[in-house]
C-alpha cells in the first residue's frame, strides 16, 4: 500500500501531507504561491530528498500557472527567480538543486509562448514524479538480494544469537532504519525503506527497528505510521538503544537513505546515521545506503565540501512544543551528518549496488 505525500488538485494547485502532525492528523495542505512551497519545505511538512525534489518542481508550477501569463522572455526570467527562491528553503538535500536545474533548463528550451513554457514545465515536473516512482521500483528490487544474503535472519554480529533468535521469531529478518526513506519520502514505494515494503509484500518475513530519529522524531511519528499502515512488524527505539541492539545480535541489516552522496561516497543523511554506521562497522553488521542517483553530487569530490543545514535550537529545546530543557539554554542542531565512504557496504541505486568512486556512467 502507499500513499503518496503529492498531489494535484483539478485546478492545478500542490497538494501535500502535512508531516508535521503525523501520526495523530492526515491534513492535506493545497499551495500555489512561492512562499507557501517554501514554507512547506523549510518547515518539513514534505521532507526527504527524493520528495523534496518533486514538491519544488511541482510547487514552481503551480504558483507559475497562478500567474498571468505573459511573453515568454519575461515568463523565462520569472521561473529563474521562483527557481531560486525555492532553492534557498534547504542547503543539504541535492535533489532539490537537481529538479530546479532540470526545470529552468526545460523552460529556457522551450519554444513559443509562455504558455507552451508552462506546459512543457508542468510535463517536466510529472516526469521527474514518475522517474522517481520507477527508480523506487528499482531500488527496492536491487535491494532483495541484501535480505537474501542475510539467511533466514542469520547476523554477522559479534553479540549472542542471530537477529531471529534475539527477536524471538524463526527465520525473521531483522533491519534496523533511520529516519524516514518510504513513501512519505519519495515518489514512489520508498528508498532504504521500500526494499521492506517490497519484501513484506512477497511474503519476506521481515521486522523492522525503527529508531526514533531525534529530535523531530521521523522515525517514530513517520516510519512507524507507515509500517502500522502496512502491517509490517516492528518495534521503536530510542536513538542510544541502536548500540546495544547490534551487540545483542539483534540486527541483520541497516538500510539508510540519502540527502547527499559525495563522488568518493561519503554520505550525509539524518543526523545519528554516521554513529550507526560506525557501531556497525563494529560489530559486523552490514550498513547499506539506499538512494537514487540524482542524490549523488558528482561535483562534490568528498564529504568535507557537502553543506550541513542548521536548524533551530526550539526543535531541541521543545520538541513538538513541549519544554525540554532550561530557558535560555543553548542547543546545537545539524539537520545531517556525513558518514565516511569506509563504513558504508554499498550504494542501492536504481542502477544497481554500487561502490565509489561514482561517475556518470556509474552501474
Amino acid at each position: 500500500m502507499s500513499l503518496h505525500p503529492l498531489g494535484w488538485t483539478a485546478t492545478g494547485r500542490l497538494t501535500i501531507l502535512d508531516q508535521t502532525l503525523l501520526p495523530g492528523e492526515e491534513r492535506w495542505l493545497e499551495l500555489d504561491t512561492i512562499a507557501g512551497v517554501v514554507e512547506a519545505i523549510a518547515m518539513l511538512r514534505v521532507r526527504g530528498a527524493p520528495a523534496i525534489g518533486i514538491a519544488a518542481a511541482m510547487g514552481l508550477v503551480a504558483a507559475l500557472r497562478a500567474r498571468t501569463i505573459g511573453p515568454r522572455e519575461g515568463f523565462v526570467q520569472l521561473v529563474e527567480r521562483y527557481a531560486a527562491t525555492i532553492r534557498a528553503a534547504r542547503p543539504t538535500a541535492v535533489n532539490l538543486g537537481w529538479a530546479l536545474d532540470r526545470m529552468v533548463h526545460r523552460a529556457a528550451s522551450t519554444l513559443g509562448d509562455g504558455r507552451a513554457v508552462l506546459a512543457a514545465l508542468e510535463a517536466e515536473a510529472q516526469a521527474i514524479w514518475d522517474e522517481d516512482e520507477d527508480a523506487c521500483r528499482r531500488m527496492a528490487e536491487h535491494g532483495q538480494q541484501l535480505l537474501r544474503a542475510r539467511g533466514l535472519g542469520g547476523s554477522g554480529a559479534q553479540g549472542g544469537g542471530t537477529g531471529a533468535q534475539a527477536h524471538g521469531g524463526t527465520g525473521e529478518i531483522n533491519v534496523l532504519t533511520h529516519c524516514n526513506t518510504g513513501f512519505l519520502a519519495t515518489g514512489g514505494v520508498g528508498t532504504a525503506l521500500g526494499i521492506v515494503h517490497l519484501a513484506a509484500e512477497r511474503g519476506t518475513r521481515v521486522h523492522v527497528w525503527v529508531d526514533e530519529t531525534r529530535p523531530l522524531l521521523q522515525g517514530s511519528r513517520l516510519t512507524a505510521w507507515e509500517l502500522a499502515k502496512a502491517g509490517i512488524p516492528h518495534t521503536v527505539v530510542t536513538d542510544g538503544v541502536a548500540a546495544s541492539l547490534m551487540a545483542s545480535g539483534s540486527v541483520d541489516l541497516v538500510l539508510v537513505g540519502a540527502d547527499r552522496i559525495a563522488r568518493n561516497g561519503d554520505t550525509a543523511n539524518k543526523v545519528g546515521t554516521l554513529p550507526l554506521a560506525i557501531v556497525a562497522r563494529h560489530y559486523g553488521v552490514p550498513c547499506y545506503v539506499v538512494a537514487p542517483f540524482s542524490t549523488f553530487d558528482l561535483a562534490c569530490a568528498d564529504g568535507g565540501a557537502i553543506p550541513i543545514e542548521q536548524r533551530a535550537a526550539a526543535e531541541v529545546t521543545r520538541p513538538l512544543g513541549r519544554q525540554a530543557a532550561p530557558e535560555g539554554s543553548e542547543a546545537y542542531n545539524p539537520a545531517f551528518d556525513v558518514t565516511s565512504a569506509e563504513l558504508i557496504n554499498g550504494w542501492v541505486t536504481e542502477r544497481g549496488i554500487l561502490k565509489p568512486p561514482f561517475d556518470g556512467g556509474a552501474g
